[in-house]
């Protein structure tokens, strides 16, 4: 069985037959992140041991006539910000390094009751703060598809892992367009799932109002399947919402005739990379002969998405943070003269220079005579980015855009340009800001052999009509098919 061309989907299927083991698998995928990893970096623990025991457990279960679940057997690699009993949890940084939490999070327990094997941890950016993957404490991930560029950020880790097929599918998360924009960047699909869908509990935090859970995989319906494993309310998360969970995996077989797909003209804009912009336009007309209708659509609070969300996601990355005080877990600074003293050094070894940027940043929006004009103006801003959306969306169903106005870009090219590295979560932003599902898919390639993404969002709950777009999408290309030149050179 050629694991390249196999789905997580697939895979499950053809564990539950009894085509391979689950053993079989996990060992597969086990040997290739031996080939590949040390060229990529993308795996920061590979838990093999667990990763042996817990396929060993789905096939005792079919021998026995259990049923493993939807997941059986699939071979799943978590992000380093998900919460693992017993097995380290940095979250890309020296004050996590030897952290072993002693519970498994929502999303992690729920992904092994559903059969999943999970591989181990991946590189992230610094407490998920970042753009390219290059502020991880551990080293940056190289982009699969051309090794002198960044995967995207900050779950880089676990889009180039997927792209490179180390693992069938991952999970990452998404503050500002952390799962969408590194997917863009890989090749693969990656979906940022309504605000509370996914409980957060077990995941640690870096903007409570902005971060959220989600998948990243191949296709379209793997994105779909693993969604439908994790979403859904949570006693232990007071965020997440008490709605059913859509039948996603359903959705992504229907019909797309109808549809009504808005292109807001905001997103199209100057400094937009021409072939990303030719590729998404090819894309719109592709869906148009699938029978949507294209509508345009304005959203014109969208040129203050940027600074709305770095007033905010500073802010409160500042309140969060406070926790890593050398006391209570994680490092702690040697031989401290006082409790201050013990504070300000433990944060002085463990932190890297983005996360303290980001901590002083939120530190002087929050403080006195500050307050109001920064942080309380910004969630003003962000009512308006949100009221643009329920406008938008009683004229469309969905809403397609770039999902990042240029390909990968080339590893330290804005590593001394923190500006122009925030840009680069231009068009995923304004997501996060009003709670709304988004899902990146790839179509097309530059010049360069650089994977190009599509964005696509909805409403409030909306990952049902979001699936559909993007599976009839998948079904008329054949962009998801293509594997970077590193896999297909390495396969064992």
């Amino acid at each position: 069985m050629d694991i390249l061309t196999t789905t997580a989907a697939q895979l499950a299927t053809r564990v539950k037959a009894g085509e391979v083991s689950a053993r079989e698998v996990t060992q597969a995928y086990l040997a290739r992140i031996d080939a590949l990893d040390p060229q990529l970096g993308t795996f920061l623990t590979v838990d093999r041991e667990g990763a042996l025991a817990a396929a060993n457990a789905v096939d005792r279960a079919l021998a026995d006539g259990r049923d493993p679940g939807p997941l059986a057997g699939v071979p799943v690699a978590l992000k380093d910000i998900f919460v693992t009993a017993g097995v380290r949890t940095t979250c890309g940084s020296r004050i996590l390094e030897r952290w072993l939490p002693p519970f498994d999070g929502t999303p992690t327990a729920r992904l092994k009751a559903a059969g999943a094997v999970l591989l181990g941890k991946l590189n992230m950016d610094e407490f998920a703060m970042g753009s390219s993957n290059e502020n991880s404490a551990f080293g940056a991930v190289k982009n699969p598809w051309d090794l002198a560029r960044v995967p995207g950020g900050s779950s880089g880790g676990s889009a180039a892992a997927v792209a490179a097929r180390l693992c069938a599918a991952a999970l990452g998360t998404d503050t500002g367009g952390s799962i969408r924009q590194p997917a863009a960047h890989c090749g693969v699909v990656g979906i940022k799932p309504t605000y509370g869908r996914v409980s957060r509990y077990g995941v640690i935090a870096f903007a409570s109002s902005l971060d959220q859970v989600g998948p990243l995989a191949t296709n379209v319906e793997d994105a779909a399947l693993l969604l439908e494993a994790i979403a859904g309310v949570d006693p232990l998360d007071a965020t997440s919402v008490p709605a059913p969970v859509g039948a996603y995996r359903a959705a992504c077989r229907r019909e797309l005739r109808g549809l009504r797909i808005g292109v807001p003209k905001e997103y199209f804009i100057d400094g937009l990379d021409p072939e990303v912009e030719r590729a998404v336009k090819a894309a719109l007309a592709t869906l148009e002969a699938q029978g949507a209708h294209v509508v345009e659509v304005t959203l014109p609070h969208t040129r203050y998405a940027i600074a709305t969300y770095y007033l905010i996601c500073t802010a409160e990355a500042s309140s969060n943070l406070a926790r890593y005080d050398g006391v209570r877990y994680g490092l702690r600074a040697a031989d401290p003269e006082s409790l201050v003293d013990l504070y300000e050094r433990t944060r002085q070894q463990g932190f890297g220079p983005e996360v303290k940027r980001r901590i002083m940043l939120g530190t002087f929006a929050l403080s006195a005579g500050y307050y109001e004009a920064y942080y309380a103006k910004a969630q003003k801003v962000r009512t308006l980015i949100r009221g643009d959306f329920a406008a938008a969306f009683e004229r469309c169903d969905v809403i397609a855009t770039p999902t990042s106005p240029v390909p990968a870009f080339r590893l330290g090219e804005r590593v001394s340009d923190p500006l122009q590295m925030y840009l680069a979560d231009i068009f995923t932003i304004s997501c996060n800001l009003a709670g709304l599902p988004g899902l990146s898919l790839g179509c097309g390639f530059t010049r360069e052999n650089l994977p190009i993404g599509l964005q696509l969002l909805g409403p409030a709950l909306g990952e049902e009509a979001v699936f559909t777009v993007a599976a009839a999408y998948e079904r008329a290309t054949d962009w998801h098919t293509r594997v970077p030149p590193i896999a297909v050179a390495e396969v064992p």
